[in-house]
């Protein structure tokens, strides 16, 4: 096969690598309900596969929210990386970091929570660690670009904070709606209020 997922009848189920083919319908699951109704017999149907497969590759709930949640950061670390493709200077590259932050927020909004603010995932897996650390060193590497400064320099972290609180501020109302100048623009005139407000973080 080449990977894709089949259902001759029900109770069946071909497919390459099945623990991906779980996280991507616990991803699906979780946009669609949130944390509060996620379920492991959920996500088993979604996927087409018996109630005891997602048991048996993550153990239980937490788990396999551990495992979106390190699934999410690494999409994250993507969505910023997008972004700074077609960046040239150090200060565009750390604006379009932002604008991936917002994007990641804005297209998953479910996982953009998970990641960031609840506490079901087990934070000491060393997958969801590894790749939690991953998405802080993208944004401490952005910042320190356009700063000089080093990793041990006393200002960086009061630098990539600053950063920080203002570009996840900015998703979060975003998502919570209250931003209502900023969700009702699209494309480049989003960008362009967007990128305004990150640089009143970079003021020195």
């Amino acid at each position: 096969m080449d990977g894709a997922t089949t259902h001759d009848k029900p109770g069946t189920y071909h497919h390459g690598d099945l623990r991906a083919a779980l996280i991507e319908a616990g991803l699906q699951e979780l946009e669609a309900t949130g944390t509060e109704a996620f379920s492991l017999r959920k996500v088993a149907r979604r996927a087409g596969v018996s109630h005891a497969a997602p048991a048996h590759h993550f153990g239980d709930v937490t788990g396999l929210l551990t495992a979106l949640a390190a699934e999410g950061f690494r999409r994250f670390v993507v969505a910023m990386e997008t972004r700074q493709a077609t960046a040239e200077s150090k200060r565009e590259k750390l604006l379009a970091s932002g604008l991936g932050y917002l994007d990641f927020a804005i297209d998953s909004p479910a996982l953009f929570r998970l990641i960031h603010s609840s506490t079901r995932p087990d934070d000491g897996d060393p997958d969801l660690a590894g790749a939690a650390g991953n998405a802080l060193q993208h944004l401490f590497d952005a910042v320190t670009a356009v700063t000089g400064n080093s990793l041990d320099d006393p200002e960086t972290w009061e630098d990539t904070a600053a950063v920080w609180a203002m570009v996840h501020g900015i998703s979060d109302l975003v998502l919570s709606g209250r931003l209502k100048h900023i969700v009702a623009m699209r494309g480049d005139e989003r960008d362009a209020a967007v990128k305004r407000l990150l640089m009143r973080s970079l003021m020195k």
